[in-house]
């Protein structure tokens, strides 16, 4: 083996592959998968792994980290936002918060991005490269080892577009919900896309457990188009199209984001327009008022004026609330991660 490997990056049959290339039984890779999945760093802490093969693994492998840069803790609400390094000198972020139903973590799934929404900082500087399936899991494993507490519940919503890392992804989720690993059900996941239509139809397959949510953000392709470069090549007709197919294949719920941007998209029209699109179809809109991006140029709504956007959508029966604000003293509220240069 002339490079490394990653054992954060694989999943189990992959692991077992690489075992039985070595001449180890198969039940030696789910040992192995396990003390990983359990917070061992080190192959010396796998205690019923015989000497030889413990040689032979740090050898040729290693138990992928990140780097923990800065830990910045919310005055307010618990939330805390984690700055990591990757092996490569770039830097990514994520963001721990707590909830009644338990402890959530928002990862990244690329460092950077290049989606290029006008109202976020994520894709400021453009897109660096993919994350690798061991690169995203390490977020939640660092985050639980800083924290002391177990996470159950994941939202890919971080950093990039995950459908734009679409096979890591896929990785990441299997690897996560293993129950021989961190056995996290796939109803506690959730995905967050920009709208790559055609890669909806392929989670649908893969993925029909997992939740959706799709940044919506305009009614009009005129108004979406202006913040969302993404609305060009899947307008408004074609993603609503793509996410009524979703609904009706899955049975599943997808959450629309509507980030309300004062004087953009905030308007009783506005309101009145959404409830006619989403009209019929199996979801729920989650309000967000803007997350001030000082590059932007966009001013946010105030929380009074979300909940009167609210309760038009609920009159004309499309169900919505307005999000809880976590975070945002830290900039780690929903719109604010972004890629820091490289150190």
């Amino acid at each position: 083996m002339d490079e490394k490997i990653n054992l954060r990056d694989l999943q189990l049959p992959e692991m077992e592959g690489l075992l039985k290339s070595m001449g180890q039984p198969a039940f030696r890779a789910k040992q192995i998968f396990q003390w990983i999945y359990k917070g061992v760093k080190s192959f010396d802490d796998m205690n019923n792994v015989p000497k030889a093969l413990r040689e032979k693994l740090t050898e040729n492998c290693y138990i992928g980290t990140l780097s923990l840069i800065e830990v910045q803790r919310s005055k307010t609400d618990g939330t805390r936002k984690y700055l990591f390094e990757l092996e490569d000198g770039n830097t990514i972020e994520s963001v721990f918060m707590k909830y009644k139903y338990g402890n959530s973590i928002c990862v990244s799934s690329q460092a950077g991005c290049r989606m290029g929404c006008r109202f976020c900082a994520s894709t400021r500087n453009g897109l660096e490269r993919h994350l690798s399936p061991g690169e995203i899991l390490s977020q939640l494993m660092e985050a639980e080892a800083d924290t002391g507490e177990k996470i159950g519940h994941i939202v890919v919503m971080g950093t990039g577009e995950p459908f734009d890392n679409y096979d890591n992804l896929s990785a990441f989720i299997k690897i996560v919900n293993d129950k021989n690993g961190l056995n996290i059900g796939m109803r506690n996941i959730t995905v967050s896309t920009c709208g790559l239509a055609d890669m909806i139809d392929r989670f649908a397959e893969d993925f029909p457990q997992v939740n959706l949510a799709i940044s919506l953000h305009g009614t009009t392709d005129e108004i979406r188009g202006a913040m969302m470069p993404v609305n060009k090549r899947y307008p408004l007709n074609i993603l609503l199209e793509t996410c009524r197919a979703y609904t009706e294949k899955t049975g599943r719920r997808i959450t629309f984001e509507y980030t309300l941007v004062s004087g953009i998209n905030d308007s009783d029209s506005d309101a009145e327009r959404l409830c006619k699109i989403l009209r019929g179809m199996l979801c729920h809109v989650n309000l967000i008022p803007l997350n001030k991006v000082a590059e932007s140029g966009f001013d946010t709504v105030s929380r009074g004026r979300a909940g009167e956007f609210q309760k038009i959508l609920e009159q004309r029966g499309i169900p919505a609330t307005v999000r809880r604000e976590l975070g945002a003293d830290i900039d780690a509220a929903c719109g604010q991660l972004r890629l820091s240069k490289k150190l």
